[in-house]
């Protein structure tokens, strides 16, 4: 993987330096989660990669070695409700910055994936594709991944009739038809357009009109 040299090694001018990442920004229901991550340049781990290049059995092996030989990580969530009140970049953003003020030691630079930065009172600098060319978001975006699936599948067993497990909250076509059986609930963002048509009967409305008139 390569790395940029301004952010590793011996003449990095930063001492402590977080990969960060989200997962869960696409999907229906459930929260955004982001991980941060502060590798130990002393203890590298083979086979860093964007999560969702990765086989579920490599993530969770890497989960445990991320945690074992990391100097520090840790996570930040944005719920469902979160979603609906700020919208989901300022919920990912928001996601973002808990998981970072719950880091010890504090980083002096986090390297977002993406093109936005949340607000922090370090240095930020934003990344795309960093999950692929930075080896601490490669390992912010696996942590991140890892639980937010077993979120899903504790999520499942208390609401069983979505298929959580399976989807992890991502828009299937078992997941539309088990939200047009049954409703949404309160772990589904509401103010996402596949929901929202669900629950507001003018939109409803207006697609049968539309219909209509074609």
């Amino acid at each position: 993987m390569p790395v940029d040299p301004l952010f590793a090694g011996p003449d990095s001018a930063f001492t402590h330096i977080a990969g960060c990442d989200e997962v869960g920004r696409g999907t229906w229901a459930g929260p955004v989660v982001a991980a941060a991550v502060i590798l130990d340049p002393h203890r590298p781990i083979a086979g860093l990669a964007d999560s969702k290049k990765l086989s579920s059995k490599r993530r969770e092996i890497l989960d445990v070695l991320i945690r074992e030989r990391c100097l520090a990580w840790s996570l930040g969530q944005a719920s469902a409700q979160d979603v609906d009140r700020l919208n989901i970049l300022q919920a990912t953003l928001l996601a973002m910055q808990r998981a970072v003020a719950a880091l010890q030691p504090q980083p002096d630079l986090v390297l977002v994936d993406g093109n936005r930065v949340p607000d922090l009172p370090m240095r930020c600098k934003a990344i795309v594709g960093g999950d692929a060319t930075q080896a601490a978001i490669s390992a912010a975006s696996v942590i991140a991944k890892v639980y937010r699936d077993r979120l899903m599948r504790s999520l499942a067993k208390d609401h069983p009739v979505y298929g959580f497990e399976q989807h992890f909250g991502y828009g299937t076509m078992q997941h539309r038809l088990a939200l047009q059986r049954h409703g949404p609930c309160a772990e589904h963002r509401h103010s996402f357009s596949p929901i929202r048509q669900l629950t507001d009967p003018t939109l409803s409305e207006g697609r049968r009109e539309a219909h209509h008139f074609r």
